[in-house]
């Protein structure tokens, strides 16, 4: 009977470990991604041609909006990692994207999670640019 239990206990020990895991993983790419996009710090920030087209001062709008964008939700963000937002500016949706890239920024990075092989580069467009 015991051995029944434990291998159990065992493998939902097993599963219960993963999911954790994989909570810790998009913590960690959320926390990431969250200090890249309030500080713009640790990565590299694009901004396109229409986002440039607006100029400087809506370009210092857009970006302050950025910095403290709080509107995740399921819709935006199905993977609770923060990479995607949208809004309104001036009549326009404004989007930005966060992808993660290996260091050379040929390829999609290994593990978003690690900074150390990551870097995260900001995309900021009009959504009809997306």
């Amino acid at each position: 009977m015991n051995n029944d239990l434990g291998s159990a206990v065992t493998t939902g020990g097993d599963q219960d470990a993963v999911s954790l895991a994989d909570a810790a993983r998009t913590t960690i790419i959320r926390c990431l991604n969250d200090t890249f996009r309030t500080t713009f710090t640790g990565g590299q920030v694009m901004l396109t041609r229409g986002i440039l087209a607006l100029g400087g001062e809506a370009q210092q709008t857009i970006l302050e909006r950025i910095r403290v964008f709080e509107e995740f939700h399921t819709d935006n963000d199905p993977y609770g990692e923060h990479d995607f937002g949208s809004f309104e500016h001036a009549g326009a949706t404004i989007a930005f994207k966060i992808d993660c890239y290996d260091p050379s920024l040929t390829y999609g990075s290994e593990n978003p999670a690690d900074a150390s092989v990551t870097v995260r580069v900001m995309t900021i467009m009009l959504i009809e640019e997306w």
